[in-house]
């Protein structure tokens, strides 16, 4: 593929170096010129020195007949601006990073519809959703959230006999808003049928809001697992994020921040969680927060020294499990045999997220559903004359093991019925089965 990446510092350099390595032709633009030469010199790219945010220096640079255009700089607006005017002069996919949370709050602006960017990346946001993951059930818990956030995934245990047990799906009357995506049985997973039948022990997937899923949770589980205590160090975009992620009713969330002015945002923002102005760097103050009794303890912090000191006091008082943000390559090694459970490496995240978005055709990025599975969630964009938009859902010809989870339009989310019809320019979030690849592509894609 070819690809065009805005942006040559420490994120935009290592993800250059990781397409390189599988082979891309890639092209690198950065307006300063040591970080260009730096570039030229160690990797096998072309490089271009200038603004991403001029089209002088993007059609230079080649996007006009580019696959992908990732814009990395480290500033919101240049990054907008670049993927936007990318995409105007005919690159088939732009993505751009932001920091800023308004951004991706589609209760302000939908800036990712108004620019016609394919994606909004946030690192901090992916790494929460990372440590959320491992947090809820290594493997398994969340799964992702997606369809630009305003759905999740949730997988729980149907531990005991209850009313959905035995009963197929199709006659459980769960709400619109929500949907069963698969079914893992004695290790083997597939996807939900309309006469398919629960049975105790298996492990579902249920698609729809948090709080939609949290309504119907009752009706898998008679009791709820015990409320775990989470410590957050480090009341950052990062932390923020995972605490978000985390609230309601399975765990205790407390954020620990520095910053007063910050720890005000946070307890406007929070509705569950208890924030403390309060140095994770002190052992004295962990103490008197009882981090030692913590069932999880999380440090996010900005600085990779600052989160393994913390995470190694909070080890020593006895919290159960110990995580970490750890940016730097170098640590990696080290981060196990200081205690660390579990170490999320933003620049990993963002590469695998990157990874999922080197596609051709309709589809937009694809991502495993869980690891070694047989089953994908495809972010896919529907084309005017594809066979998908000429009946409703329900006499669309689509294989079985192909499920419309969620359609995104304009900037409207919802979970589908049998009753829709997808319209050209909705993008759709579809669980695909190994077998169904092919004929899903195909059902997605203009010529057919």
């Amino acid at each position: 593929m070819r690809i065009v990446v805005l942006g040559a510092g420490t994120v935009g350099s290592s993800i250059a170096d990781m397409l390189c390595r599988e082979g891309h032709s890639v092209t690198v633009v950065d307006n300063n010129p040591a970080h260009t030469r730096q570039v030229n010199d160690e990797l096998d790219v072309r490089v271009v020195t200038g603004s991403g945010a001029e089209s002088t220096v993007l059609f230079q640079a080649g996007v006009l007949g580019a696959d992908l255009c990732l814009a990395v700089t480290g500033s919101d607006e240049v990054n907008l601006i670049g993927a936007s005017m990318a995409k105007g002069m005919g690159t088939l996919r732009s993505v751009a990073r932001v920091y800023g949370p308004v951004f991706r709050d589609l209760s302000t602006f939908d800036y990712q519809h108004h620019f016609q960017i394919d994606r909004l990346l946030s690192m901090e946001h992916l790494s929460a959703m990372e440590l959320a993951r491992a947090i809820r059930h290594p493997g398994a818990g969340i799964v992702e959230n997606f369809a630009r956030g305003e759905l999740e995934m949730q997988e729980l245990e149907v531990a005991e006999k209850t009313s959905a047990v035995g009963v197929p799906l199709k006659e459980l009357r769960l709400p619109s808003g929500v949907r069963i995506g698969s079914i893992r049985r004695e290790g083997r997973i597939t996807l939900a049928g309309a006469t398919d039948e629960l049975a105790v022990g298996d492990q579902i997937t249920l698609i729809g809001t948090r709080e939609d899923i949290d309504d119907v949770k009752d009706r898998f589980q008679r009791e709820q697992p015990p409320k775990q205590g989470v410590v957050i160090a480090g009341g950052g975009e990062t932390g923020y994020h995972l605490a978000r992620a985390l609230e309601g009713r399975r765990f205790a969330v407390l954020v620990m921040e520095t910053d007063r002015q910050r720890c005000e945002f946070l307890a406007s923002h929070l509705e569950y969680a208890t924030v403390v102005n309060a140095d994770a760097q002190r052992r004295a103050t962990l103490e008197e927060e009882r981090v030692g009794k913590s069932d999880v303890f999380v440090a996010c912090t900005g600085d990779d020294e600052d989160n393994i000191m913390a995470c190694v006091e909070a080890k020593e008082l006895g919290a159960k499990k110990i995580m970490s943000i750890v940016n730097r390559p170098d640590y990696a090694n080290v981060v196990g045999k200081l205690g660390i459970d579990h170490a999320v490496s933003p620049r990993l995240v963002t590469a695998r997220q990157i990874k999922s978005l080197l596609n051709t055709g309709a589809v937009i990025s694809r991502m495993p559903l869980c690891e070694g599975g047989q089953i994908e969630v495809w972010e896919i964009e529907v084309c005017e004359g594809a066979p998908v938009t000429e009946h409703v859902l329900a006499k669309v010809d689509l294989p079985r093991q192909c499920l419309i989870a969620a359609v995104i339009r304009e900037s409207y989310v919802r979970v589908p019925g049998a009753d829709d019809r997808l319209n050209p320019g909705d993008t759709v979030v579809a669980l695909v089965a190994q077998p169904a690849m092919e004929q899903t592509r195909k059902a997605f894609s203009p010529d057919g």
